[in-house]
């Protein structure tokens, strides 16, 4: 059995009730659902809860997929309509957003850093404040340009499939990713913070969806790129 007919049986199964059966269908999808919840909200609990969300979504709407679109852009869908639902309600009470939660001690907050032996302190320090305005300038993106933009540039989608995902046409996807990645180049090369190589590089070419994870302070939870290992959802019922 081919990977497509697959994926077939595991739906119909899973509309027919098997749990077990819907786990092993999204299993794959789960690292990535979770990134582009943390990615879009900026929060890792709340991402957690759109997640586990997300698949319960999925598993209810399940029925009605009819398979015009692939299984993953039309998960996808339903992961981006959920975050933009959640970000639209959360602009009623604005709040700073961060990936990353400060420590608190006893003189202080302290920002989370994993040591690297192989770099210079002042390297280090370059390094981690290029990934911190990266996180921070995705996440100051209007909504629908940071969605595209992660979609496209993090979760290596298509334009064809973001266009298919959000329910919007071509151009409008193509003028999403370009208005926001000029936005993020701005604000990196103001503050001559451009990476050496990239989409926000001026003439250069991206990076695999994992470099480009690695160097952002992007990816997911324990160093794993999008895609890779188990996220948080696992064994949904009805």
């Amino acid at each position: 059995m081919d990977d497509k007919a697959r994926e077939a049986d595991l739906i119909a199964r899973a509309v027919a009730g098997d749990g077990d059966a819907f786990a092993e269908l999204v299993e794959p999808y789960e690292s990535r659902v979770y990134n582009l919840a943390v990615r879009m909200c900026g929060d890792r609990e709340t991402a957690f809860d759109l997640a586990q969300e997300v698949f319960l979504k999925a598993y209810r709407f399940l029925p009605r997929f009819k398979g015009e679109a692939s299984f993953s852009t039309w998960l996808y869908r339903v992961a981006s309509n959920t975050c933009l639902d959640q970000l639209r309600r959360r602009r009623r009470s604005p709040e700073t957003l961060s990936l990353d939660d400060a420590v608190e001690t006893g003189s202080g907050s302290l920002r989370r850093t994993v040591a690297d032996s192989s770099l210079e302190p002042e390297r280090l320090v370059l390094r981690e404040e290029v990934r911190a305005e990266i996180r921070d300038a995705v996440t100051g993106l209007p909504l629908e340009q940071r969605l595209a933009v992660l979609l496209r540039d993090f979760e290596g989608l298509t334009y064809g499939e973001i266009a298919e995902a959000l329910g919007c046409s071509l151009g409008t996807v193509k003028s999403r990713i370009n208005r926001g990645r000029a936005a993020l180049r701005e604000r990196l090369t103001a503050r001559e913070l451009l990476p050496a190589a990239g989409v926000y590089s001026v003439g250069r070419s991206p990076r695999s969806s994992r470099e480009r994870d690695r160097r952002s302070g992007l990816e997911a939870p324990g160093g794993r790129a999008a895609g890779h290992g188990t996220g948080p959802t696992r064994g949904v019922d009805g």
